[in-house]
């Protein structure tokens, strides 16, 4: 028996695709728990809040045409599988929040990114 599983993923911003190396989505949901006085002396539900969107990203630093990572602000973000075999994830309203770097013996050097999201579609 096999299993089918999503296979390479390309990173694409504004139309440019990137090398990358790893991609870690994270949603927060913004909601919290009401606590009100009961006889059952425990929280009887959650409110709504508002949602979060953090990736963090490594990207290989190309060795000429690096993009001015500082200049991005309110972009478009999607990672689609190349297989075709998942859905396509698009983030809009993206923002550089945080870049660093790592240099190692093996391997290429990578620029680390975290940014925020406004929106998250899946299609």
């Amino acid at each position: 028996m096999s299993d089918d599983y999503v296979g390479q993923i390309v990173l694409e911003i504004n139309g440019t695709e990137y090398e990358v190396v790893s991609v870690e989505p994270s949603l927060k949901t913004g909601r919290t728990v009401v606590k009100t006085m009961n006889k059952l002396g425990r929280p009887l539900g959650t409110a709504k809040g508002m949602e979060e969107h953090d990736l963090r990203i490594s990207v290989a630093i190309p060795k000429t045409g690096e993009p001015d990572w500082r200049a991005l602000v309110d972009a478009k973000l999607t990672i689609y599988p190349q297989d075709g075999g998942s859905k396509r994830e698009t983030w809009t309203g993206c923002s550089l929040v945080e870049m660093g770097s790592k240099y190692q013996v093996e391997g290429e050097a990578t620029r680390d990114l975290t940014i925020v999201a406004l929106n998250y579609y899946e299609e």
